[in-house]
């Protein structure tokens, strides 16, 4: 079989459109970078790809609020055809602003009947841009990205990266069905009270990313594209680290899905 097509979506602001496209390009795919413009003008090349993908930057300046503007663009002029390729049995990914773009759209997780989100990200508790590595358990299996990954060490690189949720509810929904798949933890203990910096934004039950009720949409804060060779790790001159990068496999479980 042929290797699976990537669609990357960048819009004015976003800056990691080519460093996604290596990710995925080391993985065995095949990546196509995007202007939404392009798409809006030919929606059914969607249906060209196997895999979507919103990656990190500030698009559209994250003016209003961090990937407000291209959800929204998204919204009033892509979303039938983005359910049609959801519903599919493909894969969706957001990467930091890819995150925000997918909760505000609700493909990652659907409105209530009052058009309320369930859930969002605000504004990290230490008031400002959160620049650094954090350590990070997979709590569960449901989601098809993180297949076969205990933790990872990732970089993230945001100021609205704290996961929040409407009320207790939502939350407790959430985690009781398996969807805050990916957690913020402690270098020596996964299973320790995790606070700031660890936490680096104060996500609720330390929450870095989450998938949808099918595991093949998948939002996250940290950048696994930023780790995927050893020589990205901070410490790669004084650690004994293995052949690739802890972010690669997060791709490599994308492409691999339609082995």
């Amino acid at each position: 079989m042929s290797s699976p097509r990537i669609l990357i979506v960048r819009a004015p602001g976003t800056n990691c459109d080519e460093e996604t496209a290596h990710a995925f390009k080391r993985a065995g795919g095949e990546p196509i970078v995007e202007h939404v413009n392009r798409i809006i003008e030919d929606p059914g090349c969607l249906t060209q790809y196997q895999i979507l993908c919103f990656p990190g930057g500030f698009s559209y300046g994250d003016d209003v609020a961090a990937g407000r503007i291209l959800a929204s663009q998204l919204r009033h002029q892509l979303m039938d055809v983005l359910f049609e390729f959801r519903e599919s049995e493909k894969l969706i990914l957001g990467i930091c602003n890819g995150f925000q773009i997918l909760l505000k759209t609700g493909l990652l997780l659907a409105d209530d009947p009052q058009r309320r989100a369930s859930a969002t990200l605000d504004w990290n508790d230490s008031g400002r841009f959160e620049d650094r590595w954090v350590h990070l358990r997979v709590a569960s299996q449901r989601c098809i990205f993180l297949k076969n990954i205990e933790s990872m060490y990732l970089p993230v690189a945001h100021a609205e990266g704290k996961f929040v949720t409407r009320d207790n509810d939502a939350l407790g929904r959430l985690d009781s069905a398996g969807q805050l798949v990916l957690r913020y933890t402690t270098q020596d203990r996964l299973d320790a009270p995790v606070h700031y910096p660890a936490n680096p934004n104060g996500s609720l039950v330390n929450t870095a990313g989450i998938c949808d009720a099918t595991g093949q949409v998948f939002g996250l804060m940290p950048h696994p594209e930023r780790h995927i060779d050893p020589t990205h790790h901070p410490q790669w001159t004084r650690q004994q680290l293995g052949e690739v990068g802890d972010g690669l496999q997060v791709f490599k479980n994308a492409v691999e899905f339609f082995a």
